[in-house]
């Protein structure tokens, strides 16, 4: 077996430098039997550890000069030219703790968030009880949110003793260079470790303690349960194994804590096989974190590269002044064709759950790319719908999350809005109007069941209402969209309405709409073409099993959530709307940001085509062909109806299946056929025709000066007849 010194040879890059004898740079590598190798450099000819300015060098030279006239060593006199140059100013004197913290570790992190590290990978010396076991002992991990709840958020000890450690196996040799930490997250107790130390090996049986030159370091942890803290370590560290060792914790608590590693893997000459088989994305997309002056600089490069099919435009701004960007693509952008249903995405409502920020971007190049190329399915869903995509709802709290990082941001720092508004509990609460109208039999006969109107309260200036809210339902009232999902992480599975509750003092309880059916079909079309979802070996992301319902819940029989956008978007609305939860980790790695595309590429494009699922048309006027505007189509047995757009046309999203389906508008007869829709990949066509009522003819008639015809004034009389008629009748 060849000594691991021989592969810092191999290392990305080279190990940090330290002082080490006489100030002299060192750097530290643990060999395969746990000993440790400090190699030092030659020491500087100054003041050790100090750098030489151009001043200093000419003072020198002038004194081995003047040295050697001194002995006599030539007769004739020397003369030295002095050369004046500018003179570099001397940084002052850091420490090499503080030098090592000053420098952000550029190696990834191994991947316990994002669970690229197993469970079987995390080993500790004792646990509490199995739900604090050492494999809950990731950074962000959440707790149960119920009194009786077995998983807590993180790995407890079972002694309080400074020989206790949690284990974490790379599993082949890798440059470690940094560990985060975070407290317990639980709502029973508050625990956290405040120091800790950091040992290596390579066999798990010799290990070495992490030093700073000579010294072994001991690291200051947390202050509190949640914010998590960097430790970079002072020289990087070459092993497989890495133990957290804690020495203080929380006063009259116990040890307890969540951490995250940052390391670089190093090729292993004994192992030619790649430990991970991932599939590699072939697309060439820009595959970083985009803060909001680099996602508009995207957004323009890619209607530059695409801008017979992309629009960008905005919808409003944020509290702090940020625009919130759309990217339009559409073969015709900026018009609404009639026929053409709308889609869109919506991404960023919560600012630190950032993948989908990052996919919609990513979206934005494939599509632009693939239909420059020619790809067929791309051409036809850019061709056969507009498609909307908002990749920052939320772009002030995205901000404040972007500026600590990926590992750095914690679990909320950046969810809420400036003025610490949660968007999606924002929206104006239309299910308990409907309700209590349902619970009165007053739907749909005095109260609608559809396009309920926003409340009056939520309308005034001194609402709380985000401006990011209203500049989203401005949004929605303008466009006829069809479909939608909004982006979100922190978990893995998709979520459809209600979100809310029906009964209003119970957390969690089964809520379904009267389109549950469909939405279910929506919800699992995302869920079992995710790579992650489908992925049978992959463990929780926390503590509840979604994998038994296919990766899809209802929302409110997860956790009510009052005012979500789901809820207002089909109330409101046409749009059906569902939350996909993205991934297990907020604000995922940089290095992780390809496995995710590739986990979600094919998922975001068959969710759009299900835009063409069900049946469309265009309600017309029979005498003048021209389309009605807020028609009403209703579906026999779903008590759920849509209106037709400016211009007539509508589209009804169903299950495959035969329905009888009514249009009807103020002022026509209203009109009922049998439309049947098919299991292939294309709306059923249902267009309609409705005739004006007599009393409808009349008011235009009069309204314009005209004559009334004799038609007219007969088919009133007898309207008026059979009215009296069942007036008598009546009595």
């Amino acid at each position: 077996m060849l000594a691991l010194p021989l592969l810092l040879l191999l290392a990305p890059a080279p190990a940090a430098r330290l002082p080490g004898a006489h100030g002299a740079p060192a750097r530290a590598t643990l060999r395969p039997g746990g000993e440790r190798e400090v190699t030092a450099a030659p020491a500087a000819p100054s003041t050790p550890g100090q750098p030489v300015s151009e001043g200093e060098r000419l003072r020198l030279a002038e004194g081995k000069a003047a040295g050697g006239a001194a002995r006599g060593t030539t007769k004739k006199s020397v003369q030295i030219k002095v050369v004046k140059k500018k003179v570099l100013k001397k940084k002052p004197k850091t420490s090499a703790q503080g030098a090592a913290t000053e420098q952000q570790p550029q190696c990834p992190p191994l991947g316990l968030e994002s669970l690229r590290v197993s469970d079987s990978q995390l080993r500790a010396s004792s646990i509490k009880r199995y739900g604090l076991g050492a494999h809950r002992g990731r950074l962000n991990i959440q707790s149960g949110i119920h009194d009786d709840d077995f998983y807590d958020g993180g790995w407890c000890a079972g002694h309080k003793d400074r020989d206790q450690w949690l284990e974490i196996d790379a599993r082949r040799p890798t440059r470690f260079t940094g560990v985060i930490t975070q407290g317990l997250n639980s709502i029973w107790t508050y625990d956290w470790v405040t120091s800790y130390k950091v040992q290596f090996s390579n066999d798990t049986h010799t290990w070495q303690p992490g030093r700073n030159g000579t010294e072994e370091v001991v690291f200051l942890g947390n202050k509190d349960p949640e914010t998590p803290v960097l430790n970079a370590l002072p020289t990087p560290v070459v092993a497989r194994y890495i133990r957290i060792n804690p020495q203080t914790w929380f006063e009259n608590g116990t040890i307890c804590l969540r951490a995250e590693i940052l390391g670089c893997p190093l090729p292993d000459p004994n192992n030619i096989y790649s430990w991970e088989n991932e599939p590699v994305p072939t697309d060439k997309l820009d595959f970083r974190h985009h803060n909001y002056k680099e996602m508009r600089k995207l957004m323009k490069e890619v209607n530059e590269e695409c801008p017979n099919i992309t629009r960008v435009y905005s919808i409003g701004k944020s509290y702090q002044g940020l625009k919130m960007y759309v990217m339009e693509i559409s073969d015709n952008p900026g018009q609404h064709e009639l026929g053409e249903p709308e889609f869109r995405y919506v991404a960023g409502m919560h600012g630190n759950e950032v993948l989908g920020r990052e996919l919609l971007l990513n979206l934005m190049q494939y599509l632009c790319g693939e239909y420059t190329r020619g790809n067929p399915r791309v051409v036809r869903l850019v061709s056969e719908t507009r498609i909307h995509l908002l990749p920052s709802m939320n772009p002030d709290g995205y901000e404040t999350a972007y500026k600590l990082g990926s590992e750095l941001a914690g679990w909320a720092v950046g969810r809420w809005t400036y003025e610490g508004i949660d968007l999606n509990h924002n929206f104006a609460d239309l299910n308990t109007a409907l309700w209590d109208a349902e619970d009165n039999e007053l739907v749909p006969h005095k109260f609608p069941n559809h396009y309920l109107p926003i409340p009056e309260y939520y309308t005034f200036a001194n609402a709380t209402v985000a401006p990011e809210t209203r500049a989203v339902i401005d949004w929605m009232q303008k466009l006829p969209f069809v479909l939608s999902a909004n982006l979100h992480g922190g978990e893995l599975v998709v979520t459809y309405p209600y979100d809310m509750t029906r009964t209003y003092w119970k957390a969690q309880e089964l809520t379904p709409t009267p389109d549950d059916a469909v939405f279910r079909w929506l919800a699992t079309v995302y869920a079992t073409t995710n790579l992650a979802m489908v992925d049978a070996e992959r463990r929780l992301c926390h503590y509840e099993d979604f994998t038994r319902e296919g990766n899809i819940i209802n929302g409110a029989n997860w956790h009510t959530v009052p005012g979500s956008m789901n809820d207002f978007s089909y109330l409101h609305t046409n749009c059906f709307e569902v939350t996909v939860e993205l991934s297990c980790d907020k604000f995922p790695h940089e290095s992780e940001l390809p496995r995710e595309w590739e986990n979600n590429k094919e998922s975001l494009l068959v969710f759009m085509e299900q835009v063409r699922r069900g049946i469309k048309g265009v309600v017309r006027d029979k005498d003048t062909e021209q389309g009605i505007a807020d028609a009403i189509i209703a579906v026999d047995g779903i008590n759920h109806d849509v209106r037709t757009a400016f211009d007539g046309d509508y589209w009804r999203l169903l299950n495959p299946g035969e329905y009888e389906v009514t249009a009807a508008a103020e002022g026509y007869h209203p009109v009922t056929r049998t439309c049947r829709v098919s299991y292939e990949d294309n709306p059923t066509l249902c267009d309609f025709q409705l005739t004006k009522t007599p009393k409808q003819r009349l008011r235009e008639i009069l309204a314009k000066g005209g004559k009334i015809p004799k038609d007219l004034i007969l088919r009133l009389r007898q309207l008026r007849l059979r009215k009296l008629r069942a007036q008598r009748q009546a009595r």
